[in-house]
């Protein structure tokens, strides 16, 4: 078996961590120890660890898995990193093509639509708008095209829960420069007591979209299942987009369809980047993280 296996989606990259290989979960320092592994320069690199599976795998159960961001930060439920699990289990614990995922942010399906391709299905589910569940105290009510004041610039926002907070910003033009810049700050704005991942939208055509993203725990990222999952979500309720989208990010694009009742489906390709066993010494700095 192995320490880690890494797997990227679109340039989302993430490190699964077997507990029954490295109980990251009973160290002293849990978030420390995975700030050390995601770090491109000390550690292994990626953006974010995927601890899992916690207790038995059983046919027809949820198999539960706990997910980091880079700094350490817990993060309800990450769209890739879940796409990444079910094609772990798929290739390493012998799993099967459909699987439900279970996190603190509940329980997901997930399916392998195509394993050869790494192609994999995710039901993100019907996303809440209201303030108190992105949590947006000071935004009362469903957090639809509001002013939001940034930087001494009045931005129009919608915000969102769909397993983590979402704050979505609508712009004739996007970029990275533009996401580096406004991002921390809508990420960190006082309006988000639990602070918020931030997407830059540009809607191309009513099924095609493009965003820019900074995640509140990663900050710049190519790409984010749930954040485009969260785009797509904001544009359909503003009305700008069909229920079939597409999403272009840096890394890649995705697709999604949104049903009826607004849940969202999002389909992409997943790759495992390598595979292997840390060294001694790193266990030990693992172990003394504090």
């Amino acid at each position: 078996m192995h320490d880690f296996v890494k797997y990227q989606a679109l340039g989302n990259d993430y490190l699964v961590v077997d507990p029954l290989r490295i109980d990251l979960l009973g160290l002293p320092s849990a978030p420390t120890a995975a700030r050390l592994l995601c770090d491109r320069h000390r550690g292994i690199g990626a953006d974010g660890v995927l601890v899992g599976p916690l207790g038995a795998v059983r046919a027809g159960e949820p198999v539960v898995l706990r997910t980091f961001n880079p700094d350490g930060s817990p993060c309800g439920r990450s769209a890739n990193g879940l796409r990444i699990f079910a094609l772990y289990l798929s290739q390493h614990r012998g799993g099967g093509r459909d699987v439900v995922l279970r996190t603190h942010a509940g329980d997901t399906a997930v399916r392998i639509d195509d394993p050869a391709a790494g192609l994999v299905r995710v039901d993100m589910g019907q996303p809440s708008f209201e303030a108190a569940d992105v949590p947006a105290p000071d935004l009362p009510g469903p957090v639809v095209d509001r002013v939001l004041e940034v930087s001494g610039r009045r931005l129009r926002v919608t915000c969102l829960n769909n397993g983590n907070p979402h704050t979505v910003v609508p712009l004739p033009e996007v970029s990275a420069a533009l996401a580096r810049e406004l991002g921390p700050a809508i990420a960190g704005h006082p309006a988000f007591p639990e602070r918020t991942n931030v997407q830059f939208l540009r809607v191309l055509d009513r099924g095609t979209v493009e965003i820019e993203i900074w995640e509140r725990g990663a900050g710049y990222t190519l790409a984010s299942g749930a954040g485009a999952c969260a785009a797509v979500s904001a544009a359909h309720v503003l009305g700008l987009v069909d229920r079939a989208v597409r999403v272009r990010m840096p890394g890649g694009a995705v697709g999604t369809t949104v049903d009826p009742r607004g849940a969202v489906t999002l389909a992409g390709v997943v790759e495992q980047v390598a595979a292997g066993t840390l060294a001694p010494m790193f266990l030990d700095r693992l172990g003394a993280a504090a």
